[in-house]
């Protein structure tokens, strides 16, 4: 009887409203690739993408690593995402030949699995200090100069102990989280120490060393991950790996968040209005300059901006502007001046890879000297042609009497009948030259004989 109710038990079908245990075959792993310095599209781009992959769904993410590094900012964002995230992080340095430097180490000691592929390295996360701006000559005695040199060389060590202590406890901290070497860390970021990838896995910096991502998931099936505070045990052999590519949106961050992007679109959309402003009617210009000024604000609403730079860019561009309608030459070089130096303080970042381009700045530099020469041309030669309109324009014109009595009478020039006067008598009919204006009455007088020579014969 037992036995007939364990086979009868074994042939009814599994209730609809009872959930089915999810297999292998329903799961997958994520594969997203942060290459080339880390800015705020990349921040973006790891945030969305941690944000929409389920844990019922997505065993694990793979992080492929291949940067130089990145805005601090954007570095700290990204580490927050993976330390919050649902799901396990595995930070891999991979193809042959990638390297996860600076900012690039500190994301790799965040994630929950750091591996390497044969061939790469990891390393030098020593914050750069920002060069102080140079200081003017003084007349003090040589004693004073040599206090204050002292004085402003303790206060930029204190400012580089300060970086320097703030970002080892930053990095030992994320070591510890993830009991890798914190000693190596530390010596990452004050002696800017680097590792290959075999030497990293022997002292304990990453938890092991893959060719592909398909041998990584093999190797790290079954091993144990700290997920939001409860353990957890990857189960990633086999599984398919399906790339995560950024969206057109993060593309388009990526490309106006460079620098010398958004600058070059903050020209555009200054020069767009300006040229707007000064032609109304043209429209495209306007429209052109007002999009390119809008995404030119948004990047740099992105990126780390010196105000002042780009208060004095800004003013450097009103000189210039000033200057093509008032030409006086000390706005012009004014507005030159602070232009350059509005644009050399522009970005307020140590990351070498988000520092404007000397030869973007000099191209926009030129392009402003050569407009404001084009404009300045264009008013002197106005300003030396004749005029061409209002009363002084009709001096030495000729004009055809209609009617005359004594020394006054009207006369017929430009279209236009006038009140005019003479010093002698004319007759209608006959064409006279307007010598000068007075209120509304022309002053005439008699065409000059030119059919006669110099002795007088025609």
């Amino acid at each position: 009887m037992l036995a007939a109710v364990i086979v009868l038990t074994a042939w009814i079908p599994v209730s609809a409203s009872e959930p089915a245990l999810k297999t292998d075959a329903d799961r997958y792993v994520i594969s997203i690739a942060v290459t080339g310095p880390i800015g705020p599209a990349t921040a973006k781009y790891v945030r969305d993408t941690l944000l929409a992959a389920s844990p019922q769904k997505v065993e694990a993410i793979i992080l492929r690593l291949d940067t130089p590094g990145g805005l601090a900012t954007s570095m700290r964002e990204i580490i927050a995402d993976v330390l919050a995230s649902p799901v396990p992080v595995i930070g891999f340095v991979a193809p042959a030949g990638a390297h996860a430097a600076s900012a690039g180490t500190y994301i790799l000691y965040a994630t929950h699995v750091a591996a390497m592929a044969p061939g790469t390295n990891l390393g030098a996360a020593t914050p750069v200090q920002i060069g102080s701006p140079p200081t003017l000559p003084s007349s003090e005695p040589a004693k004073d100069k040599d206090a204050d040199a002292r004085s402003g060389s303790e206060t930029k060590d204190a400012m580089t102990a300060k970086m320097t202590n703030d970002a080892v406890a930053f990095i030992r901290s994320l070591a510890e989280l993830r009991h890798r070497n914190a000693d190596w860390a530390e010596a990452a970021v004050r002696e800017a120490a680097s590792l290959s990838s075999q030497a990293a896995s022997e002292k304990g910096v990453i938890d092991l060393v893959a060719q592909t991502p398909e041998e990584l998931l093999t190797r790290v099936n079954g091993r144990e991950v700290e997920v939001l505070g409860e353990r957890r045990r990857l189960a990633t052999v086999g599984l398919p790996i399906r790339p995560e590519e950024p969206s057109w949106l993060i593309r388009l961050l990526a490309t106006i968040t460079d620098p010398n992007v958004a600058f070059i679109l903050m020209i555009v959309g200054m020069y767009g209005l300006i040229f707007e402003f000064s032609n109304p009617g043209t429209v495209a210009p306007g429209v052109i300059g007002a999009i390119c000024l809008v995404l030119g604000l948004y990047a740099l609403n992105m990126l780390p901006v010196d105000y002042t730079g780009l208060a004095l860019m800004l003013l450097g561009l009103a000189f210039l502007v000033a200057e093509a309608f008032n030409p006086t030459v000390v706005l012009g070089l004014g507005g030159l001046i602070a232009f350059l130096l509005g644009a050399m303080m522009l970005i307020d970042t140590d990351a070498p890879e988000f520092q404007l381009s000397w030869t973007v700045i000099g191209g926009a530099l030129v392009a402003s000297i050569g407009l404001l020469s084009l404009t300045l041309g264009y008013v002197w030669r106005a300003r030396h042609q004749p005029v061409r309109t209002g009363a002084p324009a009709m001096l030495g014109q000729s004009a055809e009497v209609l009617d005359w009595s004594g020394n006054a009478g009207h006369v017929l020039t430009l279209g236009e009948r006038w009140e005019a006067r003479a010093s002698q008598p004319l007759v209608p009919g006959e064409h006279v030259q307007i010598a000068g204006i007075e209120g509304l009455m022309l002053e005439v007088r008699r065409m000059p004989d030119v059919t006669m020579g110099s002795e007088g014969q025609p």
